[in-house]
């Protein structure tokens, strides 16, 4: 009689090995060694000498489109994330840290699906349908095709989804379902893998489109395999800080639109509302003419926002001065700290520095360096920074201004919010379409930005 084989398995990059280990050699992860027990296989029969396909080659000019026809999405920040509108058949994981508002999103949007597309079952493998009427009605949720269960065994789900039949099936969470026929507990590896692959043949075969909301790790990215997130079609990660209101829909991962798209949402007591006009909010409560503060255009995904960059930059009395970051990148801002002292001559050294990004946000493009380094120079020397400028540009390490990508579009949002000085590095590309209510000032390297935008006597 064959015997159950017992393993170990990564729970970050899925590693095997017959003993336990304290540290994963594939990934370098600690702790993350779990012990799996993988029943033997029995035969009930002859093993066939090969496989009847479930399925038949189609010419490329035979494929009709009508399959790839997406449902709208009401909310346009949602719809704006997934390239359109809601494509059927799509796996899409949506992940995000805890509380962060990820049910609550998804609920919404079930509702409002629920008018558009037909049925929607909502699954919870951590919530009582007790429990998610009350979020209902406390975000005023009402739908007639929008059917709860809670169960986290697939058969089962499987089951619900046969007889309900829904056009939308939400999954919340994937690392609480389980095969009942593997031994492993429900979130290791295994079984992720093997529920999302079910999830993914059932959204391919039916033309139902499937959410799955996925746990993060302390780091902030997905638990659970990386063949995760091949397997989906689109990932959607949900950020922001939870004592901020406004929440940050980010696509890292799309089949059927852009990639690092972004939509805008703010907290309230009645669930998720879109921001139609993120950069207006985002600078809203900027005092005007207060040292240390700079606006910087950004771009996420296809949409530029205006944030606003403080920086504090105090006399020290420790030894270390201390460098703090919210916000932005901690190594870019040590990049532009010794730029500012070494090119500039202001002596950081000897100085605490905070910078913070307002509203909570997170900026990754080094199109913020310029916005970041005037911050700086402005707490610095105790200036102002005018209160119609922005700022738009990458710091190298010789001082020089570098451009960046889509400065026209930049600049177009910068005049629409009332900005009428705009400093850009000199080597950008010039285009007719310009907008004429902003003075596009053209500077080559970054005293020559701090003249400009911090002129001293």
């Amino acid at each position: 009689m064959a015997k159950a084989r017992v393993y170990y398995e990564c729970q970050t990059c899925g590693r095997r090995s017959p003993r336990h280990m304290g540290k994963c050699p594939n990934c370098g992860e600690f702790n993350t060694m779990i012990e799996v027990i993988e029943e033997p296989e029995t035969k009930t029969g002859p093993a066939k000498a090969a496989s009847t396909p479930r399925s038949q080659p189609v010419k490329l000019g035979d494929v009709t489109m009508e399959a790839g026809d997406r449902y709208p999405v009401p909310v346009e920040e949602f719809s704006r994330v997934l390239g359109g509108g809601l494509v059927p058949g799509s796996v899409i994981l949506v992940g995000g840290d805890p509380g962060i508002g990820k049910s609550t999103l998804l609920l919404q949007i079930a509702a409002d699906m629920e008018r558009i597309a037909g049925p929607v079952l909502y699954v919870s493998g951590e919530e009582s349908e007790r429990q998610i009427k009350m979020r209902a009605e406390r975000l005023g949720v009402k739908a007639d095709d929008l059917y709860l269960v809670t169960e986290t065994e697939i058969s089962a789900i499987m089951a619900h989804v046969e007889n309900i039949k829904p056009r939308l099936l939400i999954v919340d969470s994937i690392q609480t379902t389980y095969i009942e026929s593997k031994a492993s507990s429900a979130g290791s590896v295994s079984q992720v893998r093997e529920c999302s692959s079910l999830f993914r043949e059932l959204a391919k075969n039916s033309g139902i489109a499937v959410f799955l909301v996925g746990h993060v790790t302390k780091e902030g990215v997905i638990a659970g395999p990386r063949v995760l997130e091949h397997i989906v079609d689109t990932v959607l990660y949900l950020e922001g800080d939870r004592f901020q209101a406004y929440r940050l829909l980010r696509s890292v991962k799309n089949r059927f639109g852009p990639t690092s798209e972004v939509g805008v949402f703010e907290m309230r007591d009645r669930g998720m509302v879109e921001v139609a006009n993120p950069s207006e909010a985002f600078i809203a409560e900027r005092v005007v003419n207060a040292p240390g503060s700079a606006i910087a255009v950004t771009l996420e995904g296809t949409r530029p926002l205006l944030v606003e960059v403080q920086a504090l930059a105090s006399q020290t009395v420790y030894p270390n001065p201390r460098r703090t970051a919210n916000g932005i990148d901690f190594n870019r801002m040590l990049l532009i700290t010794a730029v500012l002292n070494k090119r500039v001559g202001i002596k950081l050294y000897e100085k605490d520095i905070f910078i913070n990004v307002i509203s909570g946000l997170k900026i990754d493009e080094p199109a913020a360096d310029l916005a970041i380094a005037v911050a700086v120079a402005s707490s610095s020397w105790d200036t102002p920074v005018p209160a119609d400028m922005a700022f738009v540009g990458e710091i190298g390490l010789s001082g020089e201004l570098r451009a960046v990508s889509q400065t026209t579009t930049r600049l177009r949002e910068a005049a629409k919010l009332g900005f009428r000085r705009v400093l850009v590095p000199k080597t950008y590309r010039q285009e007719d379409d310009l907008p004429d209510r902003a003075e596009i000032i053209p500077v080559r390297s970054l005293p020559e930005a701090l003249e400009v935008a911090l002129p001293r006597s």
